[in-house]
């Protein structure tokens, strides 16, 4: 009698995890996490307002002024929403607050919101002030998109956060 092979493919870490704690979005649309969904807004909005800054270093032109005063308050309301959502996820799923990538996420996510809010409130109190104070915020902030993306990054793509699986995967 012949012995028979296992040809079953070995199940990856990430899948293993997902068997061993809930690790689903609580908030969610149809089964599609929202956090995932609005957190491109704020990252889209901390990069444009940089780009617009450096556009009035280089031109003077008071246009990009107005687009910064805009973007910039974009960033941070996106960024409240955005942040809402994923605390609410991160103090509704047990699975994802065992994590520590979750918390580090979640600590450079509101230090985002916060500068964020300093850049808009900087430019709708002294737009005089956008050079050099507001190019500054501009750069730490998306310094800071680059850390939180970064564990928001591990938090999906190491430990399968917030992703749908099917059941005959």
């Amino acid at each position: 009698m012949a012995n028979k092979v296992d040809t079953t493919p070995p199940r990856s870490e990430v899948m293993l995890e997902l068997q061993r704690l809930e690790v689903g979005s609580a908030v969610a649309l149809v089964g599609h996490p929202l956090h995932v969904m609005l957190v491109h807004f704020p990252v889209a909005f901390v990069v444009a307002t940089l780009g617009v800054d450096v556009f009035y270093w280089w031109s003077g032109d008071v246009f990009w002024l107005r687009a910064g005063l805009w973007a910039a308050g974009m960033a941070f309301w996106s960024g409240v929403a955005a942040s809402l959502v994923g605390t609410g996820e991160l103090l509704l799923v047990r699975g994802i607050r065992l994590h520590e990538a979750s918390w580090s996420h979640a600590i450079a996510a509101m230090t985002l919101v916060a500068i964020s809010g300093a850049s808009w409130g900087l430019r709708l109190t002294d737009p005089a002030s956008v050079l050099p104070h507001g190019l500054m915020l501009s750069v730490l902030a998306s310094v800071m998109v680059g850390f939180a993306g970064w564990h928001g990054g591990k938090l999906v793509f190491d430990h399968g956060i917030g992703i749908l699986v099917s059941p005959k995967d």
